[in-house]
């Protein structure tokens, strides 16, 4: 049998992912492949530099906790192409979080309105859901 958890323990799960992080995180969206976790060294070249909103993700309901408010930095690092991201603690360089991006209905972890970023350019995320497993 796989584990399973009620509702109300993946909510928590999830929840205690923003906690965990913390309040001004950072997210930065890369070109390249993903390194093979958080703890290994960032690779790629940073496009676009995101201090997320102090409440950065909705609370936790069904088993899912999704971004909460604008994610926009206006103004690009870089030219590039979009290909995965990382979000850090407000330091900017402890690794939380890391994963895919593609534009909006790519499927990626997150999602962009346009994953071909131009330096100087606006990029919105448009989608960023955390699912918590174990039903």
């Amino acid at each position: 049998m796989a584990l399973q958890t009620s509702d109300t323990v993946a909510n928590a799960r999830l929840d205690a992912v923003e906690t965990a992080i913390g309040t001004s995180a950072v997210l930065k969206i890369r070109t390249g492949a993903a390194p093979a976790n958080c703890a290994t060294a960032d690779s790629g070249t940073v496009l676009a530099t995101l201090t997320l909103p102090s409440d950065w993700l909705a609370a936790a309901a069904s088993r899912a906790k999704s971004k909460s408010g604008t994610w926009q930095d206006t103004s690009a690092d870089a030219t590039g192409t979009a290909a995965h991201f990382r979000i850090y603690a407000s330091d900017g360089t402890t690794c939380h979080m890391q994963g895919t991006v593609t534009a909006t209905g790519g499927g990626g972890d997150m999602t962009l309105d346009n994953t071909s970023i131009a330096s100087a350019q606006q990029v919105t995320i448009t989608s960023f859901t955390l699912n918590e497993p174990n039903a």
